[in-house]
């Protein structure tokens, strides 16, 4: 109370320097800045800012709610503890370099750049469009402010004052078409046009609406926060609100995101005319997109397991904000059993470091955060006992009862042995049309043996921008690059595979997939998981079409071995996890290496061995393939294989291959039933 009485006498003096440092926009009009018609002057509390306004006395009412905020109780910040505040090392570095104007934008892109003393907004060092979009997110002032809470050091917060006000200076909301917020526009745009497509695409103004929630409490009790300051604040905050309910993303995470920051608007600043409408739209939008954006299965649409979790933890975000503000009744039980189910569904295609596969744009991810999300998981599902296990690293709860799993509708399937660490796991990638994150790369899978993952998938590496950007992203996205199978090298047209067959028990487990690849082709595969020790697939080229088939396989980076006579690779890892892959085919068929990296995150690849089998398709001809995929733990036990097909009837949908293993036969068959499963 006594450093609250001592601010207000000097916020006389602090207004005015303020002033002078960082002048507001040149459409201010008063200190109040239209501020009082924004709010709901009849909301509890507010009578005296109501008194004083009404009696045109706007400077004293603007004194006034900076009074009824630091003093505001009942309103609650789902994301921030005020009581428990701690900043990490790399939160510090981030803060102070700020005070510098060296912002950290991007992991990707680290050591951080340099704005200049002048800022400029629209500095743009390298044309890959999330460098720019992701500026204007603003990742260093939540640690400036926790800084600050922590050292009451003003520095923190008089810096993050004048670069606030500096970011809506030279950043003004002007009106575009709500597309161009993608830059989907062609030719030349103009300067300005350009500068709001990043610094207000609606997910970044999201972005800055949520954490700005959280820079309001840690920087409230400054000096620096006047009154004329929580004005102008407010004001920006409010067209924030404003642009993106006006301006939602048409799908997608985005749209996700969008919405959970419009309901911590309207839950955090109650006070705002709109705050139930803004709350309601986001709300609404959660428990519609929730249906059309998950599978029954648990799957996300955009099939990519890194914004499968972001989504989960959007769904979850808006339920503990609802829960401790008292309004989790607006969300339906169904919602809640649907955010359990994506949940399940993570588990059970992650390997048992906590990290997911990294098919499509998703990145592998951190074992301590991950663990951290199930520990959050569990505060909302205390009865889940699959849950509370991955929260405590096994030592409480139950592992899932399963271990092979399939989500037929999303095209996930999970061969798996066990949950710990020594486990091998299989995971495919064989669904539906994805949304833009998902990649042409139907029937990849990815490898964990023994700790290690020996078939990592590609990844990503950048998202968007410039041509030699773009260039970077495609040689990801290439269906070459993936562990399937393409026609003359070229990615995928279609991308719609359906489930023949899914036999998760038993001592051969089974997969079979089809995918109509391209004009007059379909490419089946099966997968067979044999003894729970190996794998044995069947790749088939059905179809007209011609040309030469080319089965791709990835490996993690170290020393192969490549025997082109035998079609075989076997690997010299470092550690207790190897590999040996062995391929067989009924005609003439030739082994190829081929450029190989992969990126488990944003900027980052590492050089890996790549191959591919070739054969030449002629006419009406189908081409197979089967290849034996055996992991050990040391190179002296790679095994002695054979394989061949014994009977194939395509009419009749059965096929009979042997595989002998050190001299032990192997019949592996099945026959599918008319139609499909998923």
């Amino acid at each position: 109370m006594t450093h609250l009485l001592h601010k207000g006498k000097q916020t006389g003096i602090i207004c005015l320097l303020l002033f002078i440092v960082f002048p507001f926009p040149s459409e201010a009009k008063s200190p109040a800045n239209g501020v009082f018609s924004l709010l709901n002057l009849d909301y509890p509390g507010l009578e005296k800012v109501k008194s004083l306004h009404e009696a045109s006395r706007d400077h004293e009412a603007a004194q006034a709610l900076l009074e009824y905020y630091q003093g505001r109780t009942g309103i609650k910040n789902a994301n921030l503890d005020l009581e428990h505040l701690s900043i990490s090392a790399r939160e510090q570095k981030w803060a102070d370099e700020a005070l510098e104007h060296t912002f950290y934008v991007h992991d990707g892109y680290q050591p951080a750049f340099n704005y200049g003393k002048d800022i400029n907004w629209q500095y743009w060092p390298v044309k890959d469009n999330e460098l720019r979009w992701q500026l204007h997110r603003h990742k260093w002032f939540t640690p400036m402010g926790k800084a600050y809470r922590l050292t009451k050091n003003e520095k923190y917060a008089k810096e993050w004052a004048y670069q606030y006000m500096d970011w809506i200076k030279k950043n003004p909301l002007i009106s575009i078409n709500q597309e161009e917020y993608e830059l989907t526009r062609t030719g030349k745009v103009e300067e300005n046009i350009e500068n709001v497509r990043f610094a207000w695409r609606p997910l970044e103004t999201s972005h800055r609406l949520q954490d700005q929630i959280n820079q309001f409490a840690l920087f409230l009790e400054s000096p620096y926060f006047t009154a004329d300051f929580l004005t102008e604040f407010l004001v920006n905050y409010h067209r924030h609100a404003t642009h993106i309910q006006n301006n939602y993303s048409a799908q997608g995470n985005h749209l996700l995101f969008e919405a959970q920051r419009m309901l911590y608007a309207g839950t955090f600043f109650p006070e705002f005319k709109e705050a139930v409408a803004w709350r309601k739209s986001g709300i609404d939008i959660l428990n519609r997109e929730i249906q059309v954006q998950v599978y029954p299965d648990g799957g996300h649409f955009e099939l990519d397991p890194h914004y499968h979790l972001a989504c989960i933890n959007i769904f979850c975000k808006a339920l503990r904000m609802a829960d401790i503000n008292g309004f989790r009744n607006e969300f339906p039980q169904s919602y809640i059993d649907t955010i359990e189910n994506m949940i399940v569904f993570y588990m059970n295609v992650c390997y048992p470091d906590y990290s997911n596969p990294c098919f499509s744009d998703a990145k592998k991810g951190n074992p301590k955060d991950e663990q951290q999300n199930y520990r959050e998981w569990h505060l909302l599902f205390p009865d889940n006992q699959q849950i509370l296990y991955f929260a405590t690293n096994g030592q409480s709860g139950k592992a899932p009862g399963n271990l092979s799993k399939g989500h037929l509708k999303t095209g996930f399937f999970t061969f798996r042995n066990g949950w710990q660490q020594d486990a091998t796991v299989m995971v495919m990638k064989a669904g539906p049309k994805g949304e833009w994150h998902c990649q042409p790369d139907n029937g990849t899978f990815e490898l964990w043996f023994n700790g290690k993952n020996l078939f990592p998938d590609s990844g990503s590496y950048v998202y968007a921008g410039g041509n030699e950007v773009m260039k970077l992203r495609n040689w990801f996205r290439q269906t070459a690059v993936h562990n399937t199978l393409t026609l003359d090298n070229k990615n995928l047209e279609t991308t719609e595979s359906v489930t023949r067959l899914w036999k998760p028990e038993g001592k051969v487990q089974i997969a079979v997939t089809e995918n109509p690849g391209y004009k007059n082709l379909k490419h089946r595969r099966s997968i067979f998981f044999v003894d729970r020790k190996y794998f044995v697939i069947v790749d088939e080229a059905i179809g007209s079409a011609t040309g030469n088939i080319n089965l791709h396989y990835q490996l993690c980076d170290g020393k192969v071995e490549i025997d082109t006579e035998h079609l075989s690779v076997t690997t010299d890892f470092e550690g207790y996890s190897q590999v040996k892959l062995q391929c067989f085919a009924d005609k003439g068929t030739s082994l190829k290496e081929e450029e190989g990296w992969y990126s488990t995150a944003y900027r980052q690849r590492t050089k890996r061995t790549a191959l591919s089998f070739n054969t030449e398709k002629k006419e009406k001809e189908t081409v197979r393939f089967i290849t034996v995929i055996y992991p050990v733990k040391e190179k002296k036990d790679f095994p002695d294989i054979t394989a061949s097909f014994n009977s194939i009837n395509q009419e009749q949908n059965t096929m009979e291959i042997e595989v002998t293993v050190n001299g032990k036969k192997q019949s592996l068959k099945y026959q599918l039933q008319p139609g499909n499963i998923n």
